[in-house]
């Protein structure tokens, strides 16, 4: 072997054990830069805290309901039905290769440099704009914490400083990172699960008939109760993405190929129970769901709340949920910044030397600070009240996207034969078919997500709002486009790729991308 792509130095010498997981790294083509301390608690942590029953709930319930009235909550299903799937094609890959940057490493050695590379490249403006969404939309929170009414510049500089915070908590390292997620997981176990059962067992207030009316909010898409059923699936996409913050981690945690499918599953379903729960609970709990319909409530969960509640309640809520968020943007703003880390470490991204850098305590500082600058730039969007909303379709579009192209090639690759899976897990002939269902799965989600819809902009908004999932994705693959075009770093990866597949068809049996 030659040099591996981990800033053009060889590989450490690792012990050959075959249950050591810096041999596996090794034999990757990578050596162990990142601190591997993670136990599958704190892996399912990890997911957790970014999928976020606190995030999830508030990001969708209010939207849902205006479109389609209590009967919004049979979308949550569905979708986490959907991503059951989507979790079943990244277990066995993160169970085969357990490499941060999924679908960039995963991508790249199931269809090639040019597929991985751009798959890696869409995903990662995904999650560095998903970070965006989210300090936004905990800023509110702050406020409210000390009741005072922003105005958008200070929405925006309040939001830029909760990205810069958890930059500091991550420059600290994993077990820093991973002590804080903690607290936040806390939080959302007060704020989630405690409050969602006492509402549905003490404080209800309609029988469950009522997830059977939509209340006339099919009047804002057309009056056709099917394609307001298809905005909210829409919509909840939004609550049941960033379990793929596991693999993010993956060289961080110990035994990562057991471990880290294991940790999407729990994060998941754990996540997705809370979420159907807490939804059921709010709109059983609040005193007029009409007035959601009709707009006259912009804030139902804290409705539900406070009048179930008491006043009391108001601020200690507040609270919780604050930590809740911010415990949701210091995980995904880890898991952007090493998945930059991971592009960079093979120089295919822009100012690889520099974005690679991993500072004393083990942490991807480079990744870090690239990725916080990102997302601070997209914070300029918030001076426009209304263009955040734009952020927000693009993030759950550009989300779905990698899902999509991972599940694709995941298919094409096991169907050509070029692959075998040879992970601990390995689905056979059902996994063939599960992958099948994902792909269809992915692929309608993203037409919906993209599809441009006047109901899921604020009134009044301009057409680019309303086109911003499209537009949005379009502008980053065709960033993405050109610098193939321009840097070509396919290039760069088809020197970093492994021999030719041996006799059983199958690449991973050679040290897979990252060594010449």
């Amino acid at each position: 072997m030659s040099e591996p792509s981990s800033g053009g130095r060889p590989a450490t010498a690792a012990p050959r054990d075959g249950n050591s997981d810096a041999a596996r790294l090794n034999d990757l083509g990578y050596r162990q830069e990142l601190r591997r301390s993670l136990g599958a608690l704190g892996n399912v942590g990890m997911g957790f805290a970014v999928v976020s029953p606190v995030v999830a709930l508030y990001a969708v319930s209010m939207v849902g309901t205006s479109i389609a009235g209590p009967a919004w909550v049979w979308a949550l299903p569905v979708v986490l039905l959907g991503q059951c799937l989507v979790v079943h094609v990244y277990s066995e890959l993160a169970s085969q290769w357990p490499l941060a940057g999924g679908p960039y490493q995963w991508g790249r050695r199931l269809l090639g440099p040019s597929f991985g590379w751009m798959s890696g490249w869409v995903w990662q403006f995904a999650v560095m704009f998903g970070n965006t969404t989210v300090a936004y939309l905990a800023a509110p929170w702050v406020f409210a914490l000390i009741g005072v009414t922003p105005s958008p510049a200070a929405m925006v500089a309040v939001a830029a400083a909760i990205l810069l915070g958890c930059t500091a908590v991550n420059a600290f390292g994993i077990r820093i990172l991973s002590l804080f997620v903690s607290l936040g997981i806390a939080a959302e176990a007060v704020a989630s699960v405690l409050v969602g059962f006492s509402l549905l067992l003490f404080f209800r207030k309609h029988g469950f008939s009522l997830f059977t009316e939509t209340l006339g909010a099919e009047r804002l898409s057309g009056g056709s109760t099917a394609m307001a059923f298809l905005a909210v699936l829409a919509v909840a996409g939004w609550g049941f993405i960033g379990f793929d913050a596991c693999v993010s981690t993956a060289e961080e945690t110990k035994d990562a190929g057991r471990q880290v499918p294991r940790a999407m599953w729990w994060a998941l379903l754990s996540v997705g129970t809370v979420v159907i729960l807490n939804a059921m609970a709010v709109a059983l709990a609040h005193p007029d769901p009409a007035a959601v319909v009709a707009g006259r409530d912009l804030d139902p969960v804290t409705t539900a709340v406070v009048s179930s509640f008491g006043s009391w309640a108001d601020k200690p809520f507040v609270l919780v949920v604050l930590i809740g968020f911010l415990a949701c943007a210091m995980a995904s703003q880890g898991g952007a910044a090493r998945g930059v880390y991971s592009l960079a470490r093979d120089g295919v991204f822009p100012f690889s030397r520099q974005v690679r850098r991993v500072n004393r305590r083990q942490a991807p500082i480079g990744g870090l600070l690239a990725s916080t600058a990102v997302s601070c730039c997209a914070l300029l969007l918030g001076l426009d009240a209304t263009a955040i909303g734009s952020l927000i379709a693009f993030g759950t579009a550009a989300t779905f996207l990698p899902f999509f192209l991972v599940s694709l090639a995941a298919l094409v690759a096991r169907l050509r034969g070029v692959r075998v899976p040879s992970g601990h897990l390995r689905l056979g002939r059902k996994g063939t078919f599960l992958n099948a269902l994902a792909v269809l799965w992915t692929a309608f989600e993203v037409a919906n997500v993209c599809w441009p819809r006047a109901v899921l902009a604020p009134p009044g908004a301009p057409w680019y709002q309303i086109w911003a999932g499209l537009l949005g994705t379009g502008a980053v693959i065709t960033a993405g486009l050109l610098y193939l075009l321009v840097r070509r770093p396919q290039e760069r990866l088809r020197a970093l790729e492994p021999p030719a597949a041996g006799p059983s068809g199958n690449r991973s049996a050679e040290p897979a991308a990252g060594v010449s």
